[in-house]
C-alpha cells in the first residue's frame, strides 16, 4: 500500500480514473483497490506487509494463546483470583483476535481491515499482561512485610495500574485514529505517533516498575538476618519460582515493547515492520513466553486461598506512609 501511495504503479492495469485517484494520493481509492486484490492479481510488495504471513506460525500462536486462556479460566475460577484473571482474559483475548487476523492475512495480505485489527489488538494486548504483573507486586510486598517497601502496597498498585491505563488509552486512541484517518495521511501519521507515545510510556513504566522491584528486593535482602518468616503461609520453593517467572514475564514484555516502539517509528513501510521473523520472535515469542510464565507461575498455585488474605486492604498496620 505504501508503494501505491508513493506513486509506484508498476505491474498494475489501471483505468484512467484509478490512475488519477492514485496519483492524487487518494488513500480511500487505494484501499478500495487493494481490498479487491489477491496474491494472483497483485504483487506482494503492495500488500499491507511485504510478506505473506506464515499460516503455521500464526496458527501456532493462536493455539497457544487460546490454550492458555482456558487454563487461566480454570485457575482463576478455582482460586478466585478475579483481578488477575480479568487482566489475563483481556490480554489473551486480544492476542487471539490479533493472530486470527494474521491468519486471515495469510490468505489475502492486501485487505486493510485484518491488518488494522491485528495491529491494534497486538499493540494493546500486552498492557493487560502488565496489569497482571502489577497486581502481583502488592501481594509480594505483603508476603515479605510492608515495612521493607518505600510505599504502601496499594500505592504501588494504584501508580502502575494508572500508568497502564494511560498507556492503553494512548495506544487505543492512536490505533483508532489511524483506522479512521481515511484520505488524511497526516491524521494517520498522528495516530501512529500517539501509539508510539503510548508504547514509549509503557516502556518507561516498566523501567520504573523494575527499578522499584529491585529496590524492594535489595531492602528485603539487607534485612534477611532479622526478617521474620513469610507473613503468608505458602511454599517458599513455589514462591521463589513464582518470583522468577514473574521477572521473566516482565522482561519479555519489556523487550517486546522496545521492539514495537522501534518498529512503529520506522513506519509501516519500514524494515522492521516488514520482517516477519523478527516480528514472530520479538512480538509473538516474547508475549507467548510472558503468557506461559504468568500461567505456569499462576499465583493461585502459590498462595492458594491465601491470595485473598494477601489483599492490600487487609490489616496492614505497619505500612510505611506515603
Amino acid at each position: 500500500m505504501a508503494a501505491l501511495a508513493e506513486g509506484n504503479f508498476t505491474g498494475f492495469v489501471l483505468t484512467p480514473a484509478q490512475m488519477l485517484s492514485f496519483e492524487s494520493g487518494n488513500v480511500t481509492a487505494i484501499i478500495d483497490f487493494l481490498d479487491n486484490c489477491s496474491l494472483a492479481t497483485c504483487p506482494l510488495s503492495y500488500a499491507q506487509v511485504h510478506y505473506d504471513p506464515s499460516l503455521a506460525g500464526n496458527a501456532l500462536y493462536l493455539a497457544i494463546f487460546a490454550g492458555l486462556l482456558l487454563v487461566q479460566l480454570f485457575f482463576g475460577i478455582r482460586y478466585r483470583t478475579w483481578g488477575y484473571l480479568s487482566a489475563l482474559i483481556g490480554g489473551l483475548l486480544l492476542e487471539i483476535i490479533g493472530y486470527a487476523s494474521r491468519v486471515q492475512m495469510h490468505f489475502n495480505p492486501f485487505q486493510s481491515n485484518p491488518f488494522l485489527i491485528y495491529l491494534i489488538c497486538l499493540t494493546i494486548g500486552p498492557c493487560f499482561l502488565s496489569a497482571a504483573v502489577y497486581l502481583c507486586l502488592s501481594r509480594i510486598i505483603v508476603v515479605y512485610g510492608p515495612e521493607y517497601a518505600r510505599f504502601r502496597p496499594r500505592t504501588y498498585t494504584i501508580i502502575f495500574i494508572c500508568c497502564d491505563v494511560f498507556s492503553l488509552v494512548l495506544q487505543a486512541a492512536g490505533g483508532g485514529l489511524a483506522d479512521t484517518s481515511g484520505n488524511n495521511s497526516a491524521l494517520g501519521q498522528d495516530g501512529i505517533n500517539i501509539m508510539i507515545a503510548g508504547l514509549s510510556f509503557q516502556v518507561v513504566s516498566l523501567t520504573l516498575f523494575a527499578a522499584l522491584c529491585a529496590d524492594f528486593a535489595w531492602r528485603v535482602r539487607k534485612a534477611r538476618d532479622r526478617r521474620a518468616a513469610l507473613h503468608i503461609a505458602c511454599s517458599q520453593t513455589r514462591f521463589h519460582v513464582f518470583l522468577y517467572l514473574l521477572a521473566l514475564a516482565t522482561l519479555c514484555i519489556y523487550i517486546r515493547s522496545c521492539f514495537r516502539v522501534a518498529e512503529l517509528q520506522g513506519g509501516f513501510g519500514g524494515t522492521l515492520a516488514n520482517q516477519e521473523v523478527t516480528f514472530m520472535i520479538l512480538e509473538g515469542g516474547m508475549i507467548a513466553i510472558a503468557s506461559i510464565a504468568l500461567t505456569v507461575g499462576h499465583p493461585g498455585l502459590v498462595f492458594g486461598k491465601s491470595w485473598k488474605a494477601a489483599n492490600v486492604n487487609r490489616g496492614l498496620l505497619n505500612e510505611p506512609k506515603v
